[in-house]
This record gives C-alpha cells, structure tokens and sequence, in this order.
C-alpha cells in the first residue's frame, strides 16, 4: 500500500512549482493588471500565463516523461504514468478586481488518480497540501473538516450563483433551502475553509479537471468527501459538477437532494 511517505518527492516538488508561482503572481497583484478575453469570455492575464510557463518549464526539465495540463497553456502529452495538472490563478476575476482570494491550484495525478494536490493563497501567504491521505496547512499543521453531519447546522459555500442553470439551479436551490446559510465567492480558497473545517459544504458546477482535481488529495486528507453530484469519484472525464463535505452524512445527504 502506497503511504505518503512514498510520495514525499514529488509532494516537495509539487510545493516548488507553488513557490516559484508565487512570486509572479504577486509582481502583478494590486497593480490594476490588464486583462484579455478568452474564447469561453472569462479573462486572463500576463500573471496567468507567465506563472504557468515557468511552472511548466520547471516540471519539463525535471520530469521531461510526465505529461502537463494547463488552464492557459493546454495539453503536453507524456510518456508516463504521471500528469501535472496547473491552473495557475484560480479566481482570476478576484485577481484583476484586488480580491486576495485566488489561488495556485497544482495536482498530481497517476493513472488518472489524484495523488497530490496543492492550493496556494499568494496574497494570503497560506498553502493546503494534500497527500495521499494526509493534508496541512501552512506546511505544518494538519487541517481537519468540521464534524458537522446536519444540514439544518451546515454552512454552504459556492463560488457564484451563476455556476448553476436548469435542473443543476433547481438542486442547488433546494439544497439551499436546507443548510443554515448559503454563502458566494471564494473560488478555490473555499475549498481550503472547508478543509480546514470553517466551511461544511461546496457544491459547485461548470469546473474543469484543473479547477478540482487539486481539491481531491486536500479533502480527502482533511477528513472530508469530495465527488460529482452523483456521488462517483471525480477524473479527467467528470462533468464539472462538484459536491465536497465535511462528513459522509451530509454528502450522502446532498446527493440525494441534488438527484431530486
């Protein structure tokens, strides 16, 4: 059975390409950044890319086999098992707007299975890592989800309404109508609150494979569950919908409600 130790290489790795992310970032950060618009008319920014192609250009020379999946820079295939997945400002509509809620979200998957994950908070100066089982924050302390298993007790988090539409907007609302209160923004660094047990519950939509295959080893690690809506593990071919809980009880809770 593979233990975290195992993996403790490429976790410090994973914590390197944050580490020289970071500075980037912040370079950028509180300087009214431009921003273009993408194909899909979400913006992007020179922090976005520039951060990416540096991360990228670290994991080629040192993993030149592994294959590498950006939100700004697209797909470089590999030739082994392993597959870096980089998205480089999580929240970049925080990040042009001053807004210190964005992250470096950065994951490690082998045979297609989340093995590590990192969100990094550059303005916050704060970093989740998850391994395998285990999750920190800050690079020492253990981060544990709350015990809450009542959604009548549960604070719900979402990065925007607007995630939701149809059938999905109907579920949420339902669900909404259940949990103590409902709160929006935050983008990746929600995650992190439940994580660290601030937070009950995340149900979000509309996600790609680099906005929460990171989250997988930093739930998972914390204590907590992380799934699509009808509660299978997430990969590289989910549909974007998201559901993560503190406890088995309220995720199994929220399915059922979302299902209808």
């Amino acid at each position: 059975m593979t233990t975290p130790t195992d993996w403790a290489p490429l976790c410090d790795f994973a914590q390197a390409l944050a580490d020289i992310a970071r500075p980037i970032i912040l370079d950028y950060f509180g300087r009214a950044p431009q921003a273009a618009r993408k194909g899909d008319n979400t913006p992007v920014t020179a922090a976005d890319r520039d951060s990416e192609q540096v991360m990228r250009g670290l994991i080629e020379q040192r993993f030149p086999g592994h294959g590498i999946y950006g939100e700004e820079c697209g797909i470089k295939e590999g030739t082994s098992s392993y597959l870096w997945l980089l998205d480089p400002i999580d929240g970049t509509k925080s990040f042009i707007t001053g807004k210190p809620l964005f992250g470096t979200l950065i994951a490690l998957l082998h045979d297609g299975v989340p093995v590590i994950g990192v969100v990094d908070t550059p303005a916050l100066s704060r970093r989740w890592v998850g391994c395998v089982g285990q999750a920190t924050v800050e690079g020492a302390s253990e981060c544990r989800v709350s015990a809450c298993t009542e959604l009548a007790s549960a604070k719900l988090a979402s990065t925007s309404i607007d995630m939701f539409a149809g059938a999905a907007l109907n579920g949420y609302q339902r669900l909404s109508e259940r949990v103590w209160f409902r709160t929006f923004g935050g983008d990746c660094f929600v995650y992190a609150m439940l994580a660290s047990g601030h937070l009950d519950l995340v149900v979000e939509a509309g996600l790609a494979p680099y906005d929460y295959l990171s989250m997988v080893p930093v739930i998972e690690g914390a204590g907590g569950v992380i799934t699509d809506w009808s509660g299978a593990p997430l990969g590289l071919n989910s549909d974007g919908k998201v559901i993560a809980a503190g406890s088995r009880e309220l995720h199994r809770q929220v399915v059922e409600i979302l299902a209808g």
